[in-house]
């Protein structure tokens, strides 16, 4: 039977006109976007399941792609963006799929979230077909966890062999790991969340009991910040990425795992 319904963190999110407008800019999701691409360039064929997908999905491909993610409205808003795909709402531990109907799957920073993450990751396995391959972003280094985390409702972040120790454990095997993310990339996103917390403060709140109304995609003024701020976001790649290449794989902060079914 599936899961009883749970309250989840980011339909705050995807009823933000603002998260809506911005997100897909954002430098780290183009850096974890990239590598997930690169990783897989070339590489199998047949139908891709992107389990998590929200609002800015890793993979573009719609007629190729299967989009699953737990939140109805994000699923709802990602169909105007990509039309042509195919989208199913549900839970990572319980994925409605016969047994090896795919031959690639994508979990990119959704593990993280979940209560159950070993139970995710059998039923990713479950999906695949034998040969087929699960490519995975994750956050790295307990030491790690901080404010930003506690921000985006992280459960835990993950050392590597206890990530691939779950992994073996689910019938797959990791055959290659990528850097994504490294220190640079962590302490700037805790100096954002500090700043947006301090900023915050003071803020008018909503009366007890009131939700604030969804706010659909912003016009007017956002149409002019966009470009503006994917461009200083596309400068700061540079230097994320550097830094990603030029630290010890045990310090990086978001690590790429690829792992195949025997």
């Amino acid at each position: 039977a599936a899961p009883a319904q749970r309250t989840n963190r980011f339909e705050d999110f995807f009823a933000d006109g603002s998260y809506i407008a911005l997100k897909n800019h954002l430098y780290n999701y183009r850096l974890r976007r990239r590598a997930v691409n690169q990783c897989l360039r070339g590489r199998g064929e047949g139908r891709v399941l992107e389990v998590g997908s929200g609002l800015s999905p890793i993979m573009r491909a719609p007629g190729r792609v299967v989009y699953s993610e737990l939140s109805f409205q994000a699923l709802k808003t990602l169909r105007g963006i990509l039309p042509g795909g195919l989208f199913v709402a549900a839970d990572a531990g319980y994925l409605p799929f016969k047994p090896g109907a795919f031959g690639q799957v994508v979990c990119s920073e959704v593990l993280e979230h979940l209560p159950d993450d070993r139970r995710a990751i059998g039923e990713m396995a479950a999906v695949l077909r034998r040969g087929g391959e699960l490519v995975m972003t994750f956050p790295h280094r307990r030491g790690y966890f901080a404010l930003d985390d506690r921000f985006v409702s992280h459960l835990r972040r993950y050392e590597l062999p206890e990530m691939e120790a779950s992994l073996r454990g689910a019938g797959l095997e990791p055959v290659e790991v990528r850097k994504v993310l490294g220190p640079l990339e962590k302490a700037t996103m805790i100096l954002a969340v500090w700043a947006a917390q301090c900023l915050g403060r003071g803020k008018p709140q909503g009366g007890e009991g009131e939700t604030p109304a969804p706010s659909g995609p912003r016009r007017g003024p956002w149409k002019a910040v966009v470009p503006v701020f994917g461009a200083l976001n596309g400068l700061f790649c540079l230097p994320l990425w550097l830094d990603a290449r030029i630290v010890p794989r045990s310090l990086a902060a978001v690590l790429l795992i690829r792992s195949v079914k025997p």
